[in-house]
């Protein structure tokens, strides 16, 4: 129980730690909104009472579905140059106009051109915002509950998709874009009442304006003991310079503790991608058709999306308790057999009749969505930050970022021909096996990394 009160996000001394993560991530729900905003209006501008006076074709369709990922490394990119220079702030700052812009463009589309932009600046979003808010929320939380914040991106992600994929069916075209407009204004005006992270501010040699950045963050204005946690800071900042007064360079990437952690972070993102859960949310709609499933495809889209937040939500309350390590292993052995289970199905569907289970597809991505979300999604980037050492971080943080949007873009583009050419049930096999590859990997090699400092390596 005392544990559980340590680890509560209302204490007083966190408020303003969750404020700033609550601030930080309406741009991530905003990315959401874009990314869930794709699905039912592809099924609209393929009607002929389509709101756009152009049609797309099946090879244009695949293109905006990957120019997403396309997006996400040029976002990655960027801030992989900005963010040590510039600092967090600016980066925060930065994530807004693309996301404006987006909405621009979809309302104004006349050709597939101005789609295709729109969807590349939504990546770009993503992109810049997965490099950025996990390293922001990093420095900024409490160890104690550094875990349980850091996984309210994905959350705020994927109650953006649910939040996209119901206004994008219920809405009209061009009423949806009046409301996503206004996520990136609101996050920007938001955004003045945070200050810059206090470990970034030590790093530039401002004392005054770190100290009274710590003391914000802390909830802490006065008082010996804010003085005395801030001085540890301020030492533990110092003790990190003097250790790496040296640039980074070549050598500090080819460290053995680098190595390790990079390998961990290929298969981490090579699992998240192959295993097939990101092109699922994608191409719902394609996976259902193919099994099967006789029911409403929009309405499947909208409970997976709603089962995302639960799932989200589960590893929000628990990775502070049981640790990342064992959120992880849930996470991928249950997609494993949820993805041998429905490629069963569909395969002996094709030989017996099972018309009367045509629910256990719906029922079986439910169970795999619900799963991958507890660990594999939820707390991807928390993972992700937190397998690096402290040196290392930022640059090494955007180089698995950029890897994993490439990973992304060619998943994105594949997935419908592999449904296509190999069939549902051997498509959800080979994801299968990835799950369980990325689960063996991490029974064997991954490291617990619950509590860890963000300043000490």
């Amino acid at each position: 129980m005392t544990n559980i009160c340590q680890n509560s996000l209302l204490q007083p001394k966190t408020r303003f730690q969750l404020l700033a993560t609550v601030i930080v991530n309406i741009i991530m729900f905003g990315h959401g909104v874009g990314v869930g905003w794709l699905s039912p209006t592809l099924t609209k501008i393929q009607t002929p009472d389509s709101p756009l006076d152009f049609a797309v074709n099946i090879d244009e369709i695949s293109w905006l579905g990957s120019m997403l990922g396309l997006g996400s490394l040029c976002g990655n990119l960027t801030m992989a140059l900005l963010l040590e220079r510039a600092g967090r702030k600016f980066c925060i700052y930065l994530m807004a106009g693309p996301n404006v812009c987006l909405w621009i463009l979809i309302y104004c589309a006349s050709n597939v051109g101005y789609l295709y932009a729109a969807r590349f600046l939504c990546g770009f979003t993503g992109g810049a915002g997965y490099v950025v808010i996990p390293i922001f929320i990093s420095e900024v939380a409490d160890s104690s509950i550094r875990g349980a914040l850091s996984s309210m991106l994905m959350l705020s992600v994927n109650l953006g998709i649910l939040a996209g994929y119901i206004l994008s069916t219920y809405l009209p075209y061009h009423i949806v874009p009046y409301l996503g407009i206004l996520l990136p204004i609101s996050y920007f005006l938001a955004n003045f009442l945070l200050p810059e992270t206090p470990p970034y501010l030590l790093k530039r040699s401002q004392l005054s304006a770190a100290e009274q950045s710590f003391r914000y963050y802390r909830n802490q204005q006065t008082g010996e003991t804010s003085k005395a946690q801030f001085e540890e800071l301020r030492t533990a900042i110092l003790a990190q310079q003097v250790q790496n007064k040296s640039s980074l360079s070549y050598r500090d990437l080819t460290t053995r503790p680098a190595l390790k952690a990079f390998g961990a972070a290929a298969v981490l993102c090579m699992g998240y991608q192959f295993s097939g859960i990101f092109s699922f949310i994608n191409y719902m709609s394609d996976i259902f058709a193919s099994s099967g499933s006789v029911l409403d495809v929009n309405t499947c889209t909208i409970i997976i999306g709603a089962v995302q937040i639960v799932g989200v939500y589960t590893s929000t309350i628990f990775v502070d308790i049981v640790g990342r390590r064992l959120l992880m292993l849930m996470s991928t052995l249950g997609v494993g057999i949820g993805c041998i289970a429905f490629g069963c199905f569909t395969h002996f569907a094709q030989i017996y009749d099972l018309s009367e289970f045509n629910w256990l597809p719906l029922a079986l991505m439910i169970l795999i969505v619900y799963l991958a979300n507890i660990g594999l999604i939820g707390i991807f980037f928390l993972v992700l930050v937190e397998l690096f050492p402290s040196k290392i971080r930022s640059l090494a943080t955007s180089i698995s970022v950029i890897f994993l949007s490439i990973l992304v873009f060619c998943t994105l583009k594949l997935f419908p021909l592999f449904l296509h050419f190999w069939g549902i049930s051997i498509t959800m096999w080979f994801s299968a096996i990835s799950a369980l590859l990325t689960f063996v990997y991490f029974l064997l090699f991954l490291s617990e990394t619950k509590g860890k400092s963000m300043i000490e390596d």
